[in-house]
C-alpha cells in the first residue's frame, strides 16, 4: 500500500526548523516514509498570521534564546546562536529548489549544509558569496548558485512553495504535513511519531 511522504514546510532562517530537520528523516525511516522538503518564505506566513518573528516579540524572544539551546542540548544536535538573525533565505531556498530539479542527489545535503553553516557555524546564508563557498565545499559548480537564484521559473517556484503552505495552513516553521493532518513545530516531533507508529489517534 502507498503511503503519503511526510511533508516538512520550512524557512532556512527558523532555528526550530534547523531543529526538526536533524531529526525527521530518521523518524520517517522508522515507519517507511519518504520526507518532502518544500522550501518557503515565512515572511508571507507572517503577514497571513499578522505575527512576528519571535526574536521581535517580547519575552518570547528572551525565551527563545533559551529554549533553542536547551533543545539542540535535549536532541544532542549542535547549535550556535547566528550574530545576525533572522536572515533573509530567498537565495539559499532557490538553490535547493534548483538542486531539487536538476541534481536531487544533492539537494538533501544542501539543505542541511546551509542549515548547518547558519545555526552551528555563524555563516551568513543570505550572502551570495557564502552560498557560493557553500557550494564549493560540496563539489557543485559555483557558478550554479547565481545561475539558480535568477532563475524566473524558480523564483515562481518558491512563491508557489509559499502558496502551497499557507493553503495547507502553515502558520509558523517548522510545518509538517502527514496523512493530511498538520503538525506545527519541533516540539510536537512526538506526537508526529506517535501518530506514524498508532496510525492515527
Amino acid at each position: 500500500m502507498t503511503v503519503s511522504p511526510i511533508t516538512f514546510y520550512f524557512d532556512f532562517s527558523s532555528p526550530y526548523a534547523y531543529l526538526a530537520s536533524t531529526q525527521i528523516e530518521a523518524i520517517a525511516a522508522r515507519y517507511g516514509r519518504d520526507v518532502e522538503w518544500v522550501p518557503v518564505l515565512l515572511g508571507p506566513v507572517f503577514a497571513a498570521t499578522g505575527a512576528r518573528p519571535l526574536i521581535e516579540q517580547p519575552l518570547k524572544g528572551d525565551y527563545l534564546l533559551i529554549d533553542v539551546p536547551r533543545t539542540a542540548r535535549y536532541l544532542g544536535v549542535p547549535y550556535r546562536h547566528p550574530d545576525v538573525f533572522p536572515v533573509a533565505t530567498y537565495q539559499a531556498a532557490r538553490v535547493l529548489i534548483g538542486l531539487q530539479r536538476e541534481q536531487p542527489d544533492q539537494a538533501v545535503p544542501w539543505l542541511h549544509r546551509c542549515f548547518a553553516a547558519y545555526f552551528t557555524h555563524n555563516r551568513n546564508i543570505a550572502e551570495l558569496p557564502v552560498l557560493q563557498a557553500l557550494a564549493a565545499e560540496q563539489g557543485l559548480p559555483v557558478e550554479a548558485v547565481e545561475r539558480y537564484t535568477g532563475d524566473a521559473t524558480i523564483k515562481a517556484q518558491l512563491k508557489a512553495n509559499v502558496d502551497r503552505a499557507l493553503q495547507a495552513g502553515m502558520c509558523g516553521a517548522p510545518y509538517i504535513v502527514v496523512d493530511e493532518q498538520p503538525f506545527w513545530g519541533a516540539d510536537r516531533l512526538p506526537q508526529l511519531e506517535h501518530w506514524l507508529a498508532t496510525g492515527g489517534f
